[in-house]
C-alpha cells in the first residue's frame, strides 16, 4: 500500500524565527487556529509548528504525517519492523496519531483521520 504524506509538522525552539523564515522564503501563510499556527498556501493547510519550549527533550524537525487506516495496528508494525514509539497514541478531534522513530532514527507521525476511526 502506498501512502502520501498529509501533513508536516515544524517543531521548532524559536516560533517567530522559524514563522517569518518561511513566510519569506516561500510564501508560505500562517493561519492562527485554536490548535496553534497553521502552514498553508492557496491549496490550503498542510502543515502546522509545534513550539519548543526551554528543557524540552525534543530537537527541532520537521515531522511528516503519514495517513494509517488503524493507528494502533501500524505502530505495533512499526515496533516489529525495529522502530521505536516516541510519543504514544494521542486521540485529536481530527483524528489520532502515534509518532515513531524508524530504525535509522528518522521521525514520522503515524495518522488515523477521525473519520476512519472505529
Amino acid at each position: 500500500m502506498s501512502q502520501k504524506f498529509v501533513f508536516h509538522d515544524v517543531r521548532t525552539a524559536d516560533l517567530a524565527a522559524s514563522r517569518r523564515f518561511y513566510t519569506e522564503l516561500f510564501g508560505w501563510q500562517v493561519t492562527e487556529t485554536p490548535a496553534g499556527p497553521m502552514l498553508g498556501d492557496d491549496s490550503g493547510v498542510w502543515g502546522g509548528f509545534t513550539p519548543l519550549t526551554d528543557g524540552d527533550a525534543r530537537h527541532p524537525q520537521w515531522i511528516p504525517y503519514v495517513p494509517v487506516a488503524d493507528v494502533d495496528a501500524a505502530a505495533r508494525r512499526a515496533v516489529a519492523l525495529g522502530g521505536r514509539i516516541v510519543r504514544p497514541r494521542t486521540d485529536l478531534p481530527p483524528g489520532s496519531v502515534v509518532v515513531v522513530d524508524e530504525p535509522g532514527g528518522a521521525t514520522l507521525a503515524l495518522w488515523q483521520p477521525a473519520d476512519r476511526q472505529a
